[in-house]
């Protein structure tokens, strides 16, 4: 079957290709009985753009490079929903990739993509790449024409926009929340020392029991780098000792094991131990009890990076000014709390 091209849109509709390409990218200057016809006729013709031509015409691509850490990680999920669907009604493709938290990877997907491949990057930074402090491929990138926005784990050191939650004041509240339930001794559980977003929940974490008016106490502060879930419990038990009425955790996962091991030495969840965590993925919704979240919202997380970054690539912000923007955070009360 022929290929359906702007030519054959145009010469059916007796408009001119020029119309027919305004159309079909929602520029305002025809009138929307017209674009309507137009696009109408597009889908029902099966009508898909020629990127190739696209790309030698503007050299531009039309398509972004979206590099995150790690496939497994729900909240990552949600956040490639809202980059595509926003990318795609500006009428560009993602490429998506994964650097399984590895520096190295993270290079090589640069340089793979940096060679006409994509216009510009969406990202997420590895736990390597945090943990090297090396993000001279990110300024690399930026200093030869691939504009790049961060979201959720980025770094100060890099010239570009961000966009991101107050995990500080998110953790904070997340403090003050398990007080007015009547918890003292809020213990924290973070297996993310060496992240960004790790070190931000934990000065919350501080700086809302000092809201409060409640003493940090180390010995209710469980703060590592341990990749492996497996070694939650063993990381956790120790909290037990110290008779803890609330858990503050940076992700389900972590505190999904300390309410196992809750229950397993007699804690009833809520009335004994409120538990609350950061993310709010599959796990939460499925736990037993329900898991109360820190909502990150991912999805408009996604939506609002991929927005700005087509901006900078249309000329609509100016290419060397940046910001970091934050996305609100709200408390998803579950049956983990009172």
């Amino acid at each position: 079957m022929k290929k359906t091209t702007l030519k054959d849109i145009a010469k059916a509709l007796n408009v001119s290709v020029s119309t027919v390409s305004k159309a079909l990218h929602d520029i305002p200057e025809i009138s929307e009985e017209t674009r309507i016809l137009i696009q109408n006729y597009a889908k029902e013709k099966n009508y898909r753009p020629n990127y190739n031509a696209l790309s030698l015409k503007n050299k531009r691509s039309k398509s972004i490079g979206v590099i995150i850490p790690n496939m497994l990680n729900y909240f990552y999920m949600q956040v490639l929903q809202g980059i595509e669907k926003e990318a795609a009604s500006h009428g560009y493709r993602i490429m998506t990739t994964i650097s399984n938290e590895s520096y190295q990877k993270e290079v090589e997907i640069i340089d793979m993509l940096s060679t006409g491949s994509i216009d510009g990057f969406l990202l997420a930074i590895s736990k390597e790449t945090e943990e090297n402090g090396e993000f001279s491929h990110f300024t690399d990138s930026v200093k030869f024409g691939f504009p790049i926005v961060m979201f959720d784990r980025v770094s100060e050191h890099v010239e570009c926009d961000k966009i991101i939650t107050d995990d500080l004041n998110a953790s904070a509240d997340a403090v003050s929340y398990l007080v007015k339930q009547g918890c003292k001794r809020i213990a924290f559980v973070s297996p993310l020392k060496s992240l960004s977003i790790g070190r931000l929940r934990f000065e919350g974490y501080k700086k809302g029991l000092e809201q409060n008016n409640l003493p940090l106490d180390p010995n209710l502060v469980i703060n590592t780098n341990e990749p492996d879930y497996k070694q939650y419990d063993a990381m956790i038990r120790p909290l037990y000792e110290h008779k803890i009425d609330g858990i503050i955790s940076t992700n389900e996962s972590s505190a999904l094991s300390a309410m196992k091991l809750a229950k397993e030495d007699g804690y009833k969840i809520p009335e004994d131990l409120a538990v609350i965590s950061f993310a709010n993925g599959i796990l939460a919704r499925n736990s037993h009890p329900r898991l109360t979240c820190v909502s990150q919202h991912g999805e408009i997380m996604g939506a609002v990076a991929a927005k700005k970054l087509i901006d900078k690539l249309e000329k609509r912000d100016d290419a060397k000014s940046f910001a970091t923007e934050f996305i609100e955070t709200d408390i998803v009360v579950r049956d983990s709390t009172r």
